[in-house]
């Protein structure tokens, strides 16, 4: 069986005019929260999952870049962290144990911790992997009017950047983000300036540092590991549980049977 086509986007901040409709459509997507009066202003959070920030005369947007090799699937213990095969990052909420080590191996730091809740959860975007099952484009790309986010197969939209270079000669820095950078991403990023300008990670490496992930645990025994995952499963619950019963207060004691 033939393996679906790995989608992504192409955001292009020469495109883009801030009017924010791709950050708004996300909220709606997701259910989430107004958390700023100004869409511009808004920040990446557990209830934000796509912000779009003028940074100098350009309006950049921010979001997971759904990696391909995932440094939160390689760092995640319990397997809460899914790399879809087409696309999409997932997040298997039942699975996780609130270990937070997706939000340390991230080089994007996207993952966000619900900090509030008395059982907490990490969020970020998820590519509308349900939309994708359903062969609909994501939100965002559907709601911009410019072309700023386009959808499509990331090979397609490989070759949509480059041709955009071709037809604009002089119009962008003409480099492709993401193309290669942790050993390539669903989201790409072209722009007439360079990443580091534009507030992304300026030096990456094209290896993915999930591979670093691999190679390490590959030299310890799986006996330990397992016993590691265990015994910090059972001390996140026995946590989680003292949280849950501090932040409900004091219960009054049952009645002595006499």
């Amino acid at each position: 069986m033939l393996k679906p086509q790995t989608k992504g986007l192409l955001l292009d901040t020469t495109r883009c005019i801030g009017c924010g409709a791709c950050a708004l459509a996300c909220k709606e997507r997701n259910k989430l929260p107004k958390t700023a009066d100004d869409v511009l202003k808004d920040e990446l959070s557990d209830k934000t999952y796509s912000v779009v920030n003028q940074v100098g005369s350009r309006y950049v947007r921010r979001m997971c870049m759904h990696c391909v090799t995932p440094s939160c699937v390689s760092a995640c213990p319990v397997g809460a962290f899914v790399k879809n095969d087409n696309g999409p990052v997932t997040y298997l909420e039942s699975r996780c144990m609130g270990c937070r080590y997706c939000m340390i191996a991230c080089p994007f730091g996207i993952p966000k911790y619900e900090w509030e809740k008395k059982a907490p959860l990490v969020r970020k975007c998820d590519l509308c992997a349900d939309r994708l099952a359903q062969g609909l484009k994501t939100a965002c790309s559907t709601a911009c009017p410019t072309g700023a986010t386009t959808f499509g197969d990331r090979d397609a939209l490989v070759a949509e950047a480059r041709e955009r270079f071709r037809l604009n000669p002089g119009r962008y820095n003409e480099h492709i983000y993401g193309l290669e950078e942790v050993g390539g991403t669903s989201v790409l990023l072209i722009s007439d300036a360079k990443a580091g300008e534009l507030g992304y990670p300026a030096v990456l490496d094209d290896t993915p540092p999930a591979f670093l992930t691999w190679r390490a645990l590959k030299v310890i025994p799986d006996v330990v590991m397992t016993g590691a995952v265990l015994l910090g499963g059972i001390y996140w619950i026995r946590n989680r549980r003292d949280e849950v019963e501090a932040a409900e207060g004091p219960h009054a004691a049952p009645p002595k049977e006499h």
